[in-house]
């Protein structure tokens, strides 16, 4: 991605959040090795400053489902596994509950139901639970990178860390949300047993009731 198309992306971010369009202009010149935006090209995403860069992009341009790319494989295994999960439940439901119960077991979870896939259920829970408010309000400019191994810490200028891990195609992905990703991917598998055995139960009443 060329400097040109940061241009255009920061000015649209000043009409949303003036000290945004601040942060990401400090993002766009991080290891670029000049003080002018928009004469090389943005660092790689083969580098953990990269990442966080591109992160903070998707953030000021409102696209969550941009940073799925550049979350840890862990979070998009559990994003991916929950979407699957929940969809197999809400049909489940749909096809066994009765109707009275079937808004009130999907309200809780309709959102992860009804996603297209999992970097549509991380934008989603993203939105919800106030991860994209988190990253906006903490975002700055690299003051600069620690890398261990396959792990890094991304200190931005205002002393914010921001931990990831490399992947294995190289990009690194941010692991901040790995934690909550993998929990509800297990609470959705509970949720899944419970809904299947409770629609056993409405299939054999019908069963049984029926004429």
């Amino acid at each position: 991605m060329q400097a040109g198309t940061w241009s255009k992306a920061a000015r649209r971010a000043v009409t949303r959040s003036p000290l945004l369009a601040v942060f990401l202009v400090l993002a766009i010149l991080v290891e670029a090795g000049t003080k002018t935006a928009g004469r090389k090209p943005f660092p790689p995403d083969t580098t953990p400053a990269g990442a966080y860069a591109r992160i903070a992009l998707a953030v000021a341009d409102q696209h969550p489902r941009d940073i799925f790319a550049y979350l840890e494989t862990e979070a998009q295994w559990a994003s991916f596994t929950l979407h699957e999960v929940r969809a197999r439940a809400r049909d489940k439901v749909r096809a066994s509950y009765p109707a009275g119960e079937r808004e009130k077991v999907l309200g809780a979870w309709k959102d992860e139901g009804d996603s297209v896939d999992g970097p549509d259920v991380f934008a989603r829970l993203a939105a919800r639970r106030g991860w994209l408010a988190r990253l906006e309000r903490d975002l700055s400019g690299v003051e600069h990178a620690e890398i261990q191994g396959d792990r890094a810490t991304v200190v931005t200028a205002r002393g914010t860390r921001y931990p990831f891990r490399r992947r294995e195609n190289g990009i690194w992905g941010l692991t901040i949300f790995t934690a909550e990703l993998a929990a509800e991917a297990e609470r959705a598998t509970r949720d899944l047993d419970l809904i299947e055995r409770d629609a056993r139960d409405y299939e054999r009443a019908k069963t049984l009731t029926s004429p």
